[in-house]
């Protein structure tokens, strides 16, 4: 058993590469900007870089594991991921930098769909796959915290001329021990059934998703203009023609990318369709907190920064306790705690005042942060939940393009509507209708996210609970 753990580890640390490297750059956009002379489109391309090749990849990536290896994936992934951040770290100028964090979230969507799939075979019993997601969620709390507290500690410090280069550069010493230990320790899996990879497919299917996540992307600094409108019209199009080709392909019994078996699960279309929701929700609050906390609340940086952290304390606290819930009481504990992160932001709405003192938005952020760290773990459980080991990987990489596309939408489609309430010259007052707004919407998501967790098959429901 502590074999298994410690193999859980080892794939834990792509999770957390993953994840803290989507949030440590944005503390640091100021000394980028200021060292490398770019311009505001260019350190907006630095941050979507990341996400925009992260999104496009994830589905090939979990289907690259399903054919030639997880094991070999990953460490390949791991690899990539340390040369791109050697590359970041060392740039000269803003296009390398933009190139860099592109192919650096290219090789986090090698690795994302591995860690999900590793842990699905690695604990084939469901009271100890539903621990193992526990730590995955523990781990996500932690990349988020460190994301946002390292990218500001090394942009702060004094021993060089350019400290904000260690933000990448410390992915080397977690990259390499990675790298040797998982060549020790991981075990080796893919389906056994001999295809080669539809390149086709890949650069359809990569095109289509990188028009979409550039243009939701771009659209949260530029607004949805013609461009970006006609570039999610050419990806949707470009989408559509892939999926008849896939089906096509897999009726001539060719080489596919997607295998349309995995949404005959139904508690896998339940699990797309309530992570998609709850990430809506979830990265558009996110986004809109900031705002509100430094522009309505006038808080500073440091202070909004600081708050926010006490949100990633609870994340983690929540996905070690509610193990135990999710074990012994199923989706009734998920939608217990999907309510209870619609009572806090209710709270929210008549707390978050200026007068309000910190030790209350300290509390509301730890429990809302406990709300969430009770729910995102299970949510892939549920969606992977009785997957046969041949369509893990591409079932792992679908999960997690809906989940990366849906933090997208909700921050440019959420955040839109917040700007709109908020006027061209917002008062405090503004600032408050605004957030009421964008707040009112994330409870709708969260409603959907309930519905689609109480409509999960029956046949779920005795994995889902521990017998007395």
């Amino acid at each position: 058993m502590k074999h298994k753990y410690l193999k859980l580890l080892v794939i834990l640390f792509g999770q957390l590469l993953t994840i803290m490297d989507i949030f440590i750059i944005n503390v640091s956009i100021p000394s980028v900007q200021r060292d490398l002379h770019a311009s505001n489109g260019e350190m907006q391309f630095m941050i979507a870089a990341y996400l925009i090749g992260f999104a496009s990849f994830l589905i090939t990536g979990g289907r690259l594991g399903d054919l030639y290896g997880r094991k070999k994936i990953y460490i390949i992934g791991l690899i990539a991921f340390m040369v791109s951040s050697i590359a970041c770290g060392i740039s000269i100028g803003a296009e390398q930098l933009v190139i860099s964090r592109f192919v650096q979230g290219i090789s986090a969507a090698m690795m994302a769909p591995q860690v999900l799939s590793m842990i699905q075979i690695l604990f084939p019993v469901h009271h100890e796959r539903t621990k193992a997601m526990g730590w995955y969620g523990i781990t996500i709390g932690i990349g988020t915290i460190l994301g946002q507290f390292l990218g500001g500690y090394f942009s702060s410090l004094t021993i060089m001329e350019e400290p904000w280069r260690l933000i990448f550069l410390m992915n080397i010493p977690i990259c390499l021990p990675a790298v040797f230990m998982s060549l020790k320790l991981l075990n080796e899996s893919k389906i056994s059934v001999k295809q080669s990879l539809n390149m086709g497919g890949v650069a359809i299917l990569s095109v289509g998703l990188f028009c979409a996540a550039y243009a939701l992307t771009m659209s949260e600094h530029e607004g949805f203009h013609f461009k970006n409108a006609l570039l999610m019209v050419i990806s949707a199009g470009i989408i559509f023609g892939f999926i008849k080709n896939q089906k096509k392909r897999i009726q001539n019994e060719s080489s596919y990318l997607i295998d349309f078996e995995l949404f005959r699960y139904k508690n896998f279309n339940q699990g797309i369709v309530a992570v998609s929701f709850f990430f809506i929700m979830l990265d558009s609050y996110f986004y809109i907190l900031s705002l509100f906390f430094q522009d309505g609340l006038k808080i500073s940086p440091l202070e909004a920064g600081e708050i926010i952290a006490f949100q990633g304390l609870g994340f983690i606290l929540a996905s070690a306790v509610s193990v135990k819930l999710i074990l012994r009481y199923g989706k009734k504990a998920l939608i217990a705690g999907l309510s209870f992160i619609i009572v806090i932001l209710i709270f929210q709405l008549f707390l978050f005042r200026i007068q309000t003192g910190f030790p209350v938005l300290w509390l509301l952020l730890f429990l809302h942060g406990l709300g969430v760290g009770s729910i995102i773990p299970s949510l892939a459980n549920i969606a992977l939940s009785g997957m046969p080991e041949k369509l893990i990987g591409n079932a792992s990489g679908v999960y997690n393009t809906f989940q990366q596309i849906a933090a997208i939408i909700g921050i440019v489609a959420v955040g839109s509507i917040f700007y709109y309430f908020l006027g061209a010259k917002p008062a405090v007052q503004n600032y408050h209708n605004a957030f009421t707004i964008a707040v009112l919407i994330n409870i709708l998501c969260l409603i959907f996210v309930i519905v689609s967790v109480f409509r999960v098959p029956n046949h779920v429901l005795p994995e889902m609970r521990c017998k007395k």
